[in-house]
C-alpha cells in the first residue's frame, strides 16, 4: 500500500513552495489547511512541527519541514519526476538551494524588518551585506538556463519561488537577470495548478 502524503499549508505562507514542488512531482497528497495562531499552535500540529509553523509534509511516518528540505525530499523520493540532482549537479543544487535558505532569507528579511547590519559587524552575519546577497543570487540565475544547467529542478522551485515573492512585494530588487529568470521558471504547468488551487483557499474578502 502506497504511503499517504499529508500536506500542511495556508495559502498565504510559504507552502505556495512545497505546493508548486508536490505539483511538479504529481503524485496523489491531502492538503490539511490550518491557521496562524489557532489550529499551526493546536497540540496535534505541535506533534508535527513544533515551531507551530507551515510548510509541513507527512509521508508515512517520515515528518519533513522547511520548505528547502520538502523540496529536497519529495524530489529524491519520487525520482520519476526528474527533479533531483544528478551527480555532476549536486553540487551547484545543494550550493544555491541553502543560499537560498539561508543568506538570501536572512537579508532580505532583516532588511523587511527595518533592521540594517552594521557594517563593521558584517562578518558577523552569514548573510554578509544585502548587496553582496543580491549580487551573488544574480551571477546562480546567469550562469545557465536553470540552477543546475539546462534543465529545470527542485532547486529552481525553492529559488525561484524566493524571487518571484521578493518581485511581487518588493523586497527583492527588479533586475532584469531575476525578472527573465522568474519569467522562465514559472512558466509551468505546475506551478500554475498550485496557485489556482491556494489562490481558491484564499480567506473570502467582505464585500464593500
Amino acid at each position: 500500500m502506497t504511503e499517504e502524503l499529508v500536506f500542511y499549508t495556508n495559502p498565504m505562507s510559504r507552502g505556495r513552495i512545497a505546493r508548486w514542488m508536490l505539483e511538479e512531482v504529481g503524485v496523489p497528497y491531502r492538503t490539511e489547511y490550518l491557521d496562524f495562531g489557532t489550529t499551526m499552535k493546536a497540540p496535534d500540529y505541535l506533534k508535527v512541527n513544533p515551531m507551530g509553523k507551515v510548510p509541513a509534509i507527512k509521508h508515512g511516518d517520515t515528518i519533513v519541514t522547511e520548505g528547502a528540505a520538502i523540496c529536497a525530499y519529495l524530489a529524491e523520493t519520487f525520482p520519476q519526476a526528474g527533479l533531483a540532482p544528478t551527480a555532476a549537479e549536486r553540487g551547484r543544487y545543494l550550493r544555491w538551494m541553502f543560499f537560498a535558505a539561508g543568506p538570501l532569507e536572512m537579508a532580505v528579511t532583516n532588511r523587511a524588518l527595518g533592521f540594517d547590519i552594521p557594517s563593521e559587524r558584517l562578518r558577523m552575519a552569514g548573510c554578509g551585506s544585502l548587496d553582496n546577497v543580491f549580487d551573488t543570487l544574480e551571477q546562480a540565475v546567469t550562469a545557465s538556463p536553470y540552477i543546475v544547467g539546462d534543465r529545470f529542478t527542485a532547486a529552481d522551485v525553492y529559488v525561484g519561488s524566493h524571487i518571484g515573492w521578493g518581485l511581487n512585494f518588493g523586497t527583492i530588487e527588479k533586475r532584469p537577470a531575476y525578472i527573465d529568470y522568474w519569467s522562465r521558471v514559472s512558466d509551468r504547468d505546475a506551478y500554475r495548478r498550485g496557485n489556482e488551487i491556494d489562490n481558491a483557499a484564499m480567506p473570502k474578502q467582505p464585500n464593500g
